[in-house]
């Protein structure tokens, strides 16, 4: 990718702060933002409904596919990720993909509380950065730190204002039921590191509201958090995460990279990696 295209993407992805900032623009929500059709769930609350959702998945493994769409105006810059995951167990793997990057692929592995990443810039070919998962930041908004999927289980759990919004949706095949709400400003920033922070922060200040993100979860007849989606919308910008979890329950085999091959790494940037 040219250097320019790469810059456009880093720009757009940077919570969309500095954009808001300098046209001093308001948040364009679309109707279908909004769940006035939802209905009241008849047993547990919407809100109970969601958290139970994940924390059935937390104890479980999955299949992750993951998207992160950025979008400016009529251009669109996918980022996938994709892997088994033993949520329970703190174990998995994900290929995180940026077709035309200037890095396109990098692979990471999570074992307890170390992530490893191959495939970044500053490391030899064949060797790992290591960084302690709870180090980890995230550099743009609706990102994950080093794409980590439990990050994405915490900010969708933590939810305000949920609602049932849908019955009967398809998701990879199971009849799902649909929930709709929103991110507040602690979930959105969580684990954000500081520049961003302050961007989100001073654009929450000018409208004195929010930002406005909305989020949907997708719970299957299991009571099993099957889809997660979060969404942010600042004029011409946007930027939505994705997450798909399926296969449960089925064996994950990860292990760490030889101590030989890997290397400790303090600092990790990129688009690629949240």
């Amino acid at each position: 990718m040219h250097r320019a295209t790469t810059h456009a993407l880093r720009a757009c992805a940077t919570a969309t702060a500095l954009l808001a900032l300098a046209t001093g623009c308001s948040s364009d929500e679309q109707d279908d933002t909004k769940p006035s059709a939802a209905k009241k769930d008849p047993g547990k609350t919407a809100t109970e409904a969601v958290r139970a959702a994940v924390a059935k998945v937390r104890g479980t493994s999955a299949d992750i596919h993951g998207e992160v769409l950025v979008a400016e105006g009529e251009g669109a810059f996918p980022i996938s990720l994709d892997g088994p995951f033993d949520l329970a167990n703190d174990k998995g793997k994900l290929a995180v993909d940026f077709p035309g990057g200037a890095i396109d692929h990098v692979d990471e592995i999570f074992d307890g509380d170390t992530i490893y990443v191959n495939g970044i810039q500053g490391v030899a070919k064949g060797t790992w950065g290591a960084v302690a998962r709870d180090k980890a930041e995230a550099h743009y908004l609706l990102r994950a730190p080093l794409n980590d999927p439990e990050h994405y289980l915490r900010q969708i759990s933590a939810m305000r204002k949920v609602e049932r919004f849908g019955s009967n949706e398809t998701v990879g095949g199971a009849l799902t039921t649909r929930y709709r709400g929103s991110i507040d400003h602690a979930t959105l920033t969580l684990r954000l590191a500081d520049k961003p922070r302050e961007g989100a922060k001073k654009i929450r200040d000018l409208q004195g509201t929010d930002l406005p993100v909305f989020a949907d979860a997708w719970v299957d007849h299991q009571g099993r958090l099957v889809r997660l989606k979060m969404t942010y919308r600042m004029a011409t910008v946007s930027v939505t995460t994705t997450m798909t979890l399926s296969a449960f329950g089925k064996p994950v085999k990860v292990a760490a990279p030889d101590a030989s091959r890997t290397v400790p790494a303090t600092t990790m940037g990129g688009v690629l990696l949240g």
